[in-house]
């Protein structure tokens, strides 16, 4: 059995490989529910604003919170459940494009600011907030120009609202405003029927003081920016100042381009990663990490253990028996149901529930499923799959728990429906509280609040009972050999077996395999970046199942073979201690890559990652569990007991 596990492991590592291999190569390819539109010249097209993002504040505002131009009537789009919790508000805009219709110089509209307005605008610049709007389902971006020449830009999703800086010869520092966007809308023609595909939205911002003469008026023309003198605006020379009781003109170009870019590839350049090899070199490490505990497995496995289960099953006299020393002497006392067996099989239950969430997710998203085109899809669908698998969740809890003995199968479903979500919800709730005192759009309104309330009450509390009931009903899992009613006494332990020492020394390999991609993952939800590198993140996950599995049953076979039989819960704890370098690791992601100054933001950031230590303590830990009960098993069914 082990060794057919273990050649399951090669042919799943290179289907993991070779599906990388087929979607970054791969040119192009339609998602699954999403739909090309075609537009003929002239035809209007809905620009849309999003939420107001800064990665100073991580605090999401609507656009209309700040005084910007307005259209007549202002019309919500509806958001799934993903945008919401994500803080997405989005809402129609004041800008009117039509397709390959080239604007110069449209005025969107003017405003006078008073202190209030003024004070707003300079909060927002103070914080760097950027502006977020969407066109034909493409988020608008900024190209940024690499350091490479022959490079394409970067992208950076947003355009700042506002810039602080000097006049020449002042140490004043002052605030001015982008009010003059420069739209650019990359479309891919079709010659046959003259329709085209929109497959870029690009902006450049300018900062300028318009000016026109005589007084204002609907159709007065501008001597900063005019379409009949083709007059454009190329520079922020004659930046806007934003100061109480100045006069603000909003203005925007519109240029289209046509592109050789198809549809179905238009989101390549967003998500184009400019370090690739980092993420192989990240790979190939952790490969390291695996084939090293591999040879330590394969070790203690063929040669150590064969040899040992030879030597005692050619003892022959109880004499010879008592002489040896070892991991079998402790075979009565080995399967010892575990101090505090409720909570254990509760822990496992939610690992369980999470390790399916995650590989199922995984292969959505390898597969192409889960788009950065489906805003909030990734968090809809984790947050969907996290309450059905409420249902694995229940089995696995009780089987473990009937296993130890227990009886009473209905409680152990209601800790293992509560104990997780509930302690998250509490942390989610008080954060939601400090976003609310914000006036941010990032605050779960209480709608979405009851949603959440009813998957977790409605759908997965009854999932969990389902599967604790099933589970209960299946046979008693036998142990391979007979338990003393008298516990036996542990010998003195060296100094490196002690159990705080040797858990925190077995979550170290399975952190240092996933701590280069959580680089970037941790960039791409406090520093507003994409991230769809899911096959690279499939081969990580893959790697952190085989290193948690394998530090575990090392360290646990040294703990047996020094005649220590409490495994249960320092097998779960030994891989699950990796949270433990996950969250110091954030704290100082923290404190080297963020600008954040707020406290309410940092208390955010801290919240959010203590919540993703600890679904990450509950995965890796329930892993370790298993693949040690497995050994466990495995090595003590191999042996004759007397």
């Amino acid at each position: 059995m082990g060794r057919a596990r273990r050649s399951l492991l090669i042919p799943s590592l290179i289907c993991a490989i070779s599906l990388l291999l087929t979607f970054h190569n791969a040119s192009s390819f339609y998602l699954p529910g999403v739909a090309p539109e075609d537009f003929q010249k002239g035809d209007l097209l809905s620009v849309k604003v999003n939420k107001l993002t800064s990665t100073k504040t991580q605090l999401p505002y609507s656009f209309y919170s700040v005084p910007f131009c307005r259209p007549e009537n202002i019309i919500d789009s509806r958001e799934n459940l993903g945008e919401v919790l994500r803080g997405d508000r989005i809402e129609n805009s004041p800008f009117t494009f039509k397709m390959r219709e080239p604007e110069m110089c449209h005025v969107a509209c003017r405003l006078v600011l008073d202190d209030k307005k003024a004070k707003e605008f300079k909060e927002k610049i103070e914080d760097e907030y950027r502006v977020n709007m969407i066109l034909d389902n493409l988020p608008l971006v900024v190209p940024v120009r690499r350091l490479e020449q022959e490079a394409p830009p970067a992208y950076q999703q947003g355009v700042y609202i506002g810039v602080k800086g000097q006049y020449a010869g002042s140490k004043d520092e002052k605030h001015f405003i982008h009010n003059h966007l420069t739209f650019t809308v990359k479309y891919h023609k079709d010659l046959q029927t003259d329709s085209a595909r929109i497959v870029g939205f690009e902006v450049m911002p300018f900062s300028v003081k318009h000016e026109y003469d005589g007084k204002w008026a609907d159709n007065t023309r501008l001597t900063t920016c005019d379409p009949h003198a083709k007059r454009t605006v190329s520079n922020s020379n004659s930046p806007q100042e934003v100061e109480a009781n100045q006069e603000i003109i909003f203005t925007y170009d519109v240029e289209f381009q046509e592109s050789d870019v198809k549809w179905a590839s238009r989101w390549d350049a967003y998500l184009l990663m400019a370090d690739d090899q980092i993420h192989w070199f990240s790979i190939v490490n952790s490969l390291m990490i695996v084939l090293f505990l591999s040879g330590m497995v394969a070790m203690i496995m063929l040669r150590t253990l064969y040899r040992d289960i030879s030597k005692y099953n050619e003892l022959e006299t109880q004499e010879e028996a008592q002489e040896e020393t070892g991991w079998k002497l402790v075979h009565s006392d080995v399967f010892r149901p575990p101090s505090n067996s409720d909570l254990l099989c509760v822990y496992v239950g939610t690992g369980v529930q999470f390790f399916g969430m995650m590989l199922v997710t995984m292969m959505f998203a390898v597969l192409g499923f889960l788009s950065p085109s489906n805003r909030g899809g990734l968090m809809t669908a984790m947050l969907l799959l996290w309450v059905f698998m409420g249902l694995f969740a229940g089995y696995s809890a009780s089987r473990l728990y009937k296993m130890f003995k227990g009886t009473e199968w209905k409680r152990i479903a209601l800790r293992t429906a509560f104990l997780f979500p509930a302690t998250v919800f509490v942390i989610f709730f008080v954060l939601n509280a400090l976003i609310w005192g914000q006036k941010s759009s990032g605050a779960v309104p209480f709608g979405t609040m009851f949603a959440l309330v009813f998957l977790w009450f409605g759908i997965s509390v009854p999932l969990v009972f389902v599967g604790s009931y099933v589970g209960f009903r299946k046979p008693t899992i036998e142990d391979p050999v007979k338990t003393n009613k008298i516990p036996r006494q542990i010998p003195e332990q060296a100094w490196y077996m002690n159990p705080i020492f040797s858990v925190l020394i077995g979550g170290i390999l399975p952190f240092g395999a996933v701590f280069i991609e959580l680089f970037f993952i941790l960039t791409s939800i406090w520093l507003n970046q994409f991230y769809y590198l899911f096959g690279f993140l499939f081969i990580v996950f893959v790697i952190l199942i085989v290193t948690c599995a394998e530090i575990t049953i090392v360290l646990c076979y040294f703990q047996l073979c020094s005649e220590d039989y409490l495994w249960w819960w320092r097998s779960y704890l030994t891989s699950g201690s990796s949270a433990l370098y996950l969250f110091l690791y954030a704290t100082f992601y923290f404190f080297t890559k963020l600008d954040i100054t707020k406290p309410v933001s940092g208390i955010l950031y801290f919240g959010y990652m203590l919540i993703a230590s600890y679904a990450f303590f509950v995965l890796t830990g329930t892993i370790g569990f298993y693949a040690c009960f497995w050994f466990t098993r495995l090595i003590y069914s191999s042996v004759k007991i007397d």
